[in-house]
C-alpha cells in the first residue's frame, strides 16, 4: 500500500508562515490566516487518526499547526498593542510625530 499525503498539510504550514510573517498588519490578518490554518489542520488530524499508516507528511501538518498557534498568539498581542496605542494617544497623536514625542513624554515622566 502507498503512502498518500495529508490533503491540507501543505496549506497549513503555509498559512501558519504567513500568519507569523504577517503579524505586524495590525494583527487582524495573522489571526485570520492563523485561525483558517488552524480549521484546515483540526480536518486533516481527524483524517489522520482514522488511519495513521496510510499517510506520510505527518510531520508538515504538526509544525504547521504549531506555527498557527504562534502566529495567533502574536498577532493577538500585537493587536492589543495597538488597540492600546489608539487608545492612549489617539489617532492624531500617532500621525504627527512632534504630538507623539510629547504624549510619550507625559506617560513615561521625562
Amino acid at each position: 500500500m502507498m503512502n498518500q499525503k495529508l490533503p491540507n498539510a501543505t496549506a497549513v504550514l503555509i498559512l501558519g508562515i504567513f500568519s507569523i510573517l504577517t503579524c505586524c498588519c495590525y494583527g487582524v490578518v495573522g489571526i485570520i490566516l492563523g485561525i483558517i490554518g488552524l480549521v484546515l489542520a483540526n480536518n486533516d488530524l481527524k483524517l489522520y487518526q482514522q488511519n495513521p499508516q496510510e499517510f506520510s507528511n505527518y510531520n508538515n501538518l504538526k509544525i504547521g499547526r504549531i506555527l498557527c498557534i504562534i502566529g495567533i498568539a502574536v498577532s493577538a498581542i500585537y493587536l492589543i498593542y495597538v488597540i492600546y496605542m489608539f487608545s492612549v494617544i489617539g489617532m492624531e497623536g500617532l500621525q504627527d510625530p512632534e504630538l507623539l514625542q510629547e504624549k510619550l513624554q507625559e506617560i513615561f515622566g521625562k
